[in-house]
């Protein structure tokens, strides 16, 4: 290959293939979020994916790197205090399946209920032919860890099952951390994390909830008729961007007290920034399904008129 021809091949694509490109990455995502909107439709995927089209797309494209089916994802996919986990019969199926390594299996030491009962997980590298193992979890581990401690812990009623588990993480981690994508097992987040806690609200259930509070009107103390004739207090000063396009109705109330349709369309409809219509745009989720066409079209022509 001569000079010239280099410097023919390195020269950047047309702006018609560029444009290309970019029509095709956006007709991409316009299709996963039309499949995420039905997968949030449904109830057959857990709670933490109902009415949330976020989460379903962010799942989607984690099954999409590790080559797993969306909806088997979803299922195996956990979230424990705002921490997303696999499960760990999730982890060795995808392990088992990656073809690079033979089935995962496990072996022990000590004698249950001793300090040094110990489980480590091995595969063999088909590559190669090198035996690969995990780390030695130890009895002495867990309690020095505290994981047996937590409420409801499971290393008091099935302790096999959770040095497996425990034991097929720290291999996969370490040998194939592609496969995990950096994230813990649901078991090992519930051996660290309190999930008797209260959960932190979200920032879209947050800015309904002051919202609702400061659109309330005043409960009175005494029967209105032995209230003495006075004027009426002002009404609350609102910003511009909280204030509704027409009369609340209940019958339009989001789910759990929060703002409703017309609060969120006047929202939309008055979001001066992209700041301002991403917060108004995450109240969507919270109304009513058939409120929710309408007002993402209407926050996806806003979009494009900020821009």
């Amino acid at each position: 290959m001569n000079a010239e021809t280099a410097t023919v091949m390195n020269l950047p694509a047309p702006p018609a293939v560029q444009s290309l490109a970019a029509w095709s990455e956006r007709d991409t995502f316009e299709l996963a979020l039309r499949k995420a909107k039905v997968y949030a439709a449904s109830t057959l995927v857990p709670a933490q994916y109902q009415d949330n089209i976020p989460n379903c797309l962010i799942a989607m494209n984690m099954a999409k790197r590790i080559g797993s089916d969306e909806l088997q994802t979803m299922q195996n996919l956990y979230i424990v205090q705002g921490k997303p986990g696999w499960s760990g019969q999730f982890l060795i199926a995808t392990f088992n399946q990656c073809g690079k390594f033979t089935a995962l299996r496990f072996e022990w030491r000590g004698q249950q209920g001793d300090k040094d009962w110990a489980c480590r997980a091995f595969a063999t590298e088909k590559a190669t032919g090198e035996k690969i193992h995990g780390s030695w979890v130890s009895w002495k581990m867990v309690e020095a860890e505290g994981w047996n401690k937590k409420s409801g812990s499971k290393w008091l009623t099935m302790p096999d099952q959770m040095f497996m588990y425990r034991a097929a993480a720290f291999l996969v981690r370490t040998h194939a951390p592609e496969i995990a994508m950096g994230l813990q097992t649901v078991e090992e987040l519930r051996d660290v994390i309190d999930i008797e806690a209260e959960p932190a609200p979200t920032k879209a259930a947050a800015l309904a909830s002051v919202l609702q509070a400061r659109m309330a009107p005043a409960q009175p103390e005494v029967p209105a008729t032995a209230r003495p004739v006075a004027d009426p207090p002002p009404p609350l000063a609102l910003e511009p961007d909280l204030l509704p396009a027409e009369p609340v109705k209940p019958a339009k109330a989001a789910k759990g007290g929060g703002p409703s349709y017309p609060e969120v369309r006047a929202m939309l409809e008055k979001a001066a920034d992209a700041e301002a219509l991403e917060t108004a745009g995450s109240l969507i989720s919270s109304l009513p399904q058939q409120f929710r066409g309408e007002l993402y079209d209407l926050a996806k022509a806003r979009k494009e008129a900020l821009a």
